[in-house]
């Protein structure tokens, strides 16, 4: 069990919690910080489910399906009209969460629906990305164990939500007390309510004024939800309450209807190949010059017999200013165009900065008792030519540099896996995976945990991998935070949701912070281990970030619109 005592600092243990939703008498009083708070209390007409008592069960939780329509218009209307009987005939229990599901006989965009509604509520989008190709370990557990896995979740393309019909925010780290609040509000009889949201990289770390909304970790069940399946899509409106919190059904209704009456049925399918931004000026921190001696630095360290550091990740942020201000729905859906084999993300509290991201690399999925993992290290950029794409793949799985980096993450993460399954299995022991701009060292592994509690023992046991901080973690944290200058926030962090039957989670990297009359901070980083040159990792630095600035460094030259009836 070392590994979970390791990660302490990333999780937190403690139990005493504070009314977060005053955050004004958390953090120091700017201008900024009074302007947001009042923006943030305007905006947030929920409840803060980490206040609830997770010892008291909810009096229901249920799904009701209504018959199924042609078009987002028509499944708008049958949900307004379903709330109404709701309210008329309320369920008999103090608390509860019910969700109101309407199928829509055409498959639409989740992102594009997202894209139509306005900002003035949270927003949050996750799409799964394609594993054809690969080996389901998880499928391959389940046989063995003589249990079947329905496939109907696994058909989930995206979910786009507005709103929260609960929240879950804190500044303290995310605790075994605080995963216990959500759950609360789960069940496996009611998969698709789901609680969707992240974690910052290093929650003991000081917040900077960009992250204050987020805290130190941020979900919500949205109010309204679009679902986009396979053939199919469907629209959801969820209630929550519990009387103790003073949060009443009546209450979670109005906040809903008023939702409701703002919500666009009017979806536009809209794909650019660029967002139509010009960039003024781009700043890196650490600039060139600083971070040279940061690498060296980090390399003495691991090199000195004393030191038991073998990687550390090293982290840059690139402050973009655009002529006018990124969309950054429409930002994400334009990496989504190029990010079939990747995940994409957007976390934006009520009035905050969006996080978005477009990150290859999953934390965990849990499918009942069944979790899964990888590791992912080392990188080499793509070519056009398949002879030097080859050529390029063979360099990348005979590089000893290169294998170093990405044994420490594969064994570190089948150590943490060992901790908490009965059994663990590796395919491959390394491979190549390609994605559009890069190419990775990879390698699945999976387990079965001792019991559906356990979850939480996933996240205090995988975050962070060596993949995004270091190996020994707490020794690669510190130095982290002696030398980078800036807050990681939600970078590297856990993106995901939580469900009552599966649920799953990305790493936040390959991604961006992206705020108006702000513009943009995009956020990388590379290991560090013996033999890294400071020139390749800086240039590798800039590939990463490629796939977000190739997209706002020239003029916009094409947009189509096209209406969703």
């Amino acid at each position: 069990m070392a590994s979970l005592q390791l990660s302490s600092h990333f999780l937190g243990t403690n139990t005493t919690k504070h009314n977060s939703i005053s955050i004004s008498h958390n953090y120091s009083q700017t201008p900024f910080t009074r302007l947001f708070s009042r923006k943030f209390m305007s905006c947030s007409m929920s409840m803060n489910g980490c206040e609830g008592d997770f010892k008291t069960p909810l009096g229901t939780i249920e799904t009701r399906t209504m018959a199924a329509v042609l078009s987002p218009t028509a499944a708008t209307e049958r949900l307004i009209s379903a709330v109404s009987e709701l309210k008329s005939q309320p369920p008999p229990f103090s608390s509860g969460v019910v969700r109101i599901q309407v199928p829509i006989d055409q498959q639409i965009g989740a992102i594009d629906w997202l894209q139509s509604q306005n900002e003035i509520h949270l927003r949050c989008f996750f799409s799964r990305r394609s594993d054809v190709g690969r080996p389901d370990l998880l499928l391959d557990l389940a046989s063995d164990n003589g249990n079947g896995r329905g496939s109907s979740d696994r058909e989930l393309v995206s979910v786009a939500g507005i709103g929260s019909a609960v929240f879950f925010r804190d500044l303290d780290p995310f605790s075994h007390d605080d995963w216990r609040s959500i759950r609360r509000f789960l069940s496996s009889s009611s998969p698709l309510i789901r609680a969707y949201g992240g974690m910052r990289f290093d929650p003991n770390g000081k917040i900077s004024v960009e992250w204050e909304p987020f805290g130190a970790f941020y979900f919500a069940v949205p109010q309204v939800e679009f679902n986009e399946f396979g053939g199919s899509s469907m629209l959801a409106a969820t209630l929550a309450w519990d009387d103790e919190l003073s949060w009443t059904l009546e209450d979670a209704i109005e906040a809903l209807e008023e939702t409701m009456l703002q919500v666009s049925s009017v979806v536009m399918r809209l794909r650019r190949e660029s967002l139509g931004v010009s960039v003024l000026s781009k700043n890196h921190v650490p600039t060139k010059g600083a971070y040279y001696p940061a690498v060296e630095k980090a390399l003495e360290i691991i090199k000195q017999k004393s030191s038991s550091l073998s990687k550390v990740v090293l982290a840059r942020n690139s402050r973009i200013i655009t002529d006018t201000d990124i969309d950054p729905i429409a930002w994400l859906a334009q990496l989504q165009s190029e990010g079939h084999d990747a995940y994409q993300f957007c976390l934006q509290p009520p009035g905050a900065p969006a996080f978005i991201g477009n990150t290859p690399e999953r934390l965990f999925q849990r499918n009942q008792l069944g979790v899964c993992s990888e590791a992912l290290a080392a990188t080499r950029p793509r070519s056009a030519s398949t002879a030097r794409d080859m050529e390029i793949e063979r360099d990348l799985l005979t590089s000893p540099k290169d294998d170093l980096e990405f044994s420490i993450v594969r064994e570190n993460i089948r150590e943490k896996l060992n901790s908490i399954c009965d059994k663990v299995v590796v395919k491959p022991q390394k491979t190549v995976r390609k994605l559009a701009r890069v190419q990775h060292l990879y390698s699945q592994l999976a387990g079965r945990l001792r019991r559906e509690d356990d979850e939480f023992d996933i996240l205090a046991a995988l975050h962070p991998t060596p993949a995004v901080c270091g190996l020994p973690a707490e020794e690669a944290r510190l130095l982290i935070k002696e030398i980078e200058s800036f807050d990681r926030g939600m970078y590297a962090g856990p993106i995901g949701f939580f469900g009552g039957k599966e649920s799953e989670f990305a790493v936040g990297i390959r991604s961006a912070l992206v705020e108006k009359g702000l513009g943009a901070l995009i956020y990388a980083g590379t290991g560090i281990v013996a033999g890294s040159n400071p020139t390749s990792e800086w240039n590798e630095l800039d590939l990463k970030i490629s796939q977000f600035t190739k997209s706002i460094e020239y003029e916009a030259t094409t947009t189509t619109l096209q209406t969703i009836n």
